[in-house]
């Protein structure tokens, strides 16, 4: 569970523990009962600022109110670390969107530019034509 490793990294087990599957299963069902009364200390928070959905502040709040101060500095770091990735990826979904607006124009500049050389070979076409028959005549 990849949840687990940092669980452990949290509480420092020594290496080499195993952990069975029983007690996989209290830690996860522990887990979730430790889940459901932090999200109800944060939804208190949400309330008192009349809103209804919680946002980041409100869990560390949370946090601290339940006495897990010990946890406060690692989540504030994790939700740098998160924000940071997701800064990332939206500059870098807009610098691909850009340069392919960019490749899209340029494309179309081509384009263009190749039906103004057809149009200008086509007026050369007439006109020696027109020379040629201006000759005959």
């Amino acid at each position: 569970m990849r949840w687990l490793d940092g669980i452990t990294d949290l509480v420092d087990l020594p290496d080499g523990v195993n952990i069975s599957k029983e007690a996989r299963s209290a830690i996860s069902r522990a887990a979730s009962v430790f889940v459901l009364y932090a999200t109800s200390c944060a939804n208190n928070f949400a309330m008192k600022g009349k809103r209804k959905t919680l946002n980041a502040s409100d869990v560390l709040s949370a946090m601290e109110e339940m006495e897990f101060q010990r946890f406060v500095t690692p989540l504030k770091e994790a939700l740098e670390a998160y924000r940071r990735e997701q800064k990332g990826k939206k500059e870098a979904s807009e610098q691909k969107k850009k340069d392919k607006d960019k490749k899209t124009d340029s494309e179309e500049q081509d384009k263009s530019r190749d039906e103004d050389n057809d149009e200008d070979e086509e007026r050369l076409e007439e006109e020696e034509q027109n020379e040629e028959e201006e000759v005959d005549n």
